[in-house]
């Protein structure tokens, strides 16, 4: 192999990398526009209703943030610790048809438990 044959394929080589490297570039922006979507603050929930005095740290709660992907939904929940809580969430969330795919609860101090929750809008259902 002479050297002008070598010197073409280094040139050919390094052309085909840049033309790799603003596909990735124009892929990645496509992903980001369509897949991710920006926070959707939620209101404080109704479940607290009954309840006369708070403290300023229950006051605060339930933090409640979601992320809509096509027909999933991340939700992040931080709520205090009482029995039964979580699962009227979840209950909310089956009346709601969402179906919840995975939910991880860890307690966070000594009386706020943080949930995250990703949900599916069951397929008889659309959200847009």
């Amino acid at each position: 192999m002479d050297k002008t044959t070598d010197d073409s394929g280094v040139g050919d080589f390094i052309k085909h990398m840049n033309e790799l490297e603003e596909r990735v570039k124009t892929l990645e922006e496509q992903a980001a526009r369509q897949t991710t979507e920006p926070l959707v603050p939620v209101g404080r929930s109704q479940i607290d209703a009954g309840k006369e005095e708070l403290s300023a740290e229950e006051q605060r709660l339930p933090e409640i943030e979601a992320k809509v992907c096509h027909q999933n939904i991340l939700l992040k929940i931080q709520f205090e610790k009482r029995k039964g809580l979580l699962v009227k969430v979840l209950l909310e969330l089956d009346k709601l048809n969402l179906d919840v795919v995975s939910a991880s609860v860890a307690q966070f101090g000594s009386f706020i438990l943080d949930a995250t929750i990703l949900a599916e809008v069951n397929s008889s259902v659309s959200l847009f």
